[in-house]
């Protein structure tokens, strides 16, 4: 499956930005997909999944309360709509796919397969 990310930008802090990641190729019905992001000098965090045909979803602690992962079936598209933003989330996010069967610990990027190029969200002060 191809994944490809948008809806990244600059936004204020307390600002709001919902990021989508489309999948082609395959439908995303037996697949977890999940957000990663990567600021500059750090490693890359898993901070969402959701199993797309349940809406099953897992949050960070980081983002829990200000982030939620959606889907929207028709698009295979999945939303990870973000509120409540902080600097602390500048980074490039990525969006990743994994079959169902393949997840065995919440938010392990080593457990995604393919994943997209990234979108770039910046929040200033």
């Amino acid at each position: 499956v191809h994944l490809v990310e948008s809806g990244g930008g600059s936004v204020q802090a307390g600002g709001s930005l919902r990021l989508s990641c489309t999948g082609s190729g395959d439908t995303f019905d037996d697949y977890v997909v999940g957000w990663f992001r990567q600021a500059p000098g750090k490693v890359r965090e898993g901070i969402s999944e959701i199993v797309f045909s349940y809406g099953t979803t897992r949050y960070a602690e980081s983002v829990k309360g200000r982030f939620t992962c959606s889907v929207d079936n028709a698009k295979n598209t999945v939303y990870l709509q973000m509120n409540s933003l902080e600097p602390e989330d500048t980074a490039v996010y990525y969006c990743a796919a994994t079959f169902e069967t393949n997840v065995t610990v919440e938010l392990d990027e080593l457990e995604f397969d393919y994943w997209g190029r990234g979108t770039q969200v910046t929040v200033s002060e």
